[in-house]
């Protein structure tokens, strides 16, 4: 088979395309003929030398992908040869097949094709298990999203808004801000002219977000917490803006808030199947009944992914970028 390697660390050209030995499905594994995966940070970081994948994991880049299952390894039930899935992958889904332990299967959503699937299982499980499974986001709350416009955010705004939450977005451009107000975002912020600490404010009567998602880490991690309402949760889950940052933990404790940090690729596989069985059944009816629908900003042929990273590093997409096995 072929897949995206990366000999050395570097920019996008640092993936190649390169012919690899094909991987065989182990206990409680299958094999995945993959027919589209998506780019994510975690994989630029991977391509940049920063983030190497868990032991054991595919040493190729790709947390996502969907296709079709093409072999069955022993001690695997409910899932057979001809599936359409797709997949939670600690990576190598940047290649034309990929082992995927069977708790990190997904089928393919009614009235989704199975290319955009591609785009779904790292989203979906992102937000599912921060927003929701940590910081417990309930009806008529107010959830902030950083990056309201990336593949995490698209998902966030569905997610909350069918719940009956209010959603507030930041976004860099008013293209950006205007389709997450599309999908359903009501307090749309442009962090580039406007401080989000005060918008937010503004638009909540002083009170401030109940739940907020953020991609930025330090950068963000003071005026977050001034964000915050009373009993507030933060949860952070990258570190676009940095690692270290100053907490003052009297500012948290006059909100009574609490600041969670979560990783999902290093996770056991016992809890990525969790939050996939929890995905299974909150997430995909929304998306088989069209509530809620991938978002996606571009599809390029597998071979060509430094092209997408080109994309992603310049930050003008909305929503996910796909890579596709075919052409």
């Amino acid at each position: 088979m072929h897949a995206i390697t990366i000999p050395e660390p570097g920019g996008p050209e640092a993936l190649v395309w390169a012919e690899v030995p094909d991987p065989e499905p182990g206990e409680g594994e299958v094999l995945v003929d993959v027919a589209a995966s998506a780019v994510n940070r975690a994989d630029v970081l991977q391509r940049q030398g920063f983030y190497d994948p868990p032991p054991g994991a595919s040493p190729y880049p790709g947390l996502e992908c969907a296709g079709r299952i093409s072999a069955v390894g022993p001690g695997v039930s409910g899932w057979s040869v001809g599936d359409a899935v797709c997949a939670l992958l600690g990576g190598g889904g940047y290649a034309e097949k990929v082992v995927v332990p069977s708790g990190q299967l997904l089928p393919v959503p009614e009235g989704v094709d199975v290319t955009q699937a591609a785009g779904l299982p790292e989203v979906t499980c992102t937000v599912w298990s921060n927003v929701f499974m940590v910081a417990h986001l309930r009806p008529g709350e107010t959830l902030l999203v950083h990056g309201g416009s990336s593949g995490i955010g698209t998902m966030a705004i569905q997610l909350a808004k069918s719940v009956g939450a209010r959603v507030a977005v930041t976004a860099g451009t008013p293209q950006k801000l205007q389709r997450c107000a599309e999908l359903g975002a009501d307090v749309l912020i442009n962090y580039r002219e406007q401080d989000f600490v005060e918008e937010l404010r503004a638009a909540t009567d002083g009170a401030g977000a109940d739940v907020i998602l953020d991609n930025m880490g330090a950068k963000y991690l003071e005026r977050n917490i001034k964000a915050l309402a009373v009993n507030g949760r933060l949860a952070v889950i990258g570190m676009q803006g940095g690692a270290k940052g100053e907490l003052n933990l009297g500012a948290l404790l006059a909100k009574r808030g609490a600041v969670t940090a979560t990783s999902l690729r290093a996770r056991p596989p016992a809890e990525k199947a969790a939050i996939v069985a929890a995905v299974r059944e909150h997430v995909w009816p929304l998306l088989s009944d069209g509530r809620v629908r991938p978002v996606i900003d571009s599809t390029v042929p597998m071979r060509e992914a430094a092209r997408a990273h080109r994309t992603l590093d310049g930050s003008t997409h909305i929503g996910k970028i796909l890579l596709t096995t075919a052409g």
